[in-house]
């Protein structure tokens, strides 16, 4: 399944900025990032379950905000791209 990833976490203090390394390194570890707060995942259902929870379990709800889009097969035909960054193919293998 596809799953965009966005969020934006308050770093008016030390810990909202660690939150933030946090929340993008456990997004790193699942998906591409496409924006500075913006990732596509593509994630079968237990990796899905598991980046779901780690997220939680980072975010501070009272400050922070998180939100996951859930795309279907049909969506990823109609991204549209515009700008530096090539978009990443996500079905195809990463050479790092």
């Amino acid at each position: 399944m596809l799953i965009l990833v966005t969020y934006d976490v308050s770093t008016v203090e030390k810990a909202g900025q660690r939150r933030l390394r946090r929340v993008a390194r456990a997004c790193e570890d699942y998906g591409v990032r496409v924006q500075k707060s913006v990732f596509e995942c593509q994630v079968g259902q237990t990796e899905w379950v598991q980046l779901k929870d780690r997220l939680l379990r980072e975010i501070k709800a009272d400050e922070d905000s998180l939100r996951f889009y859930h795309l279907d097969e049909t969506a990823k035909s109609k991204i549209e791209h515009h700008g530096n960054q090539k978009p990443v193919d996500l079905t195809e293998p990463l050479i790092l």
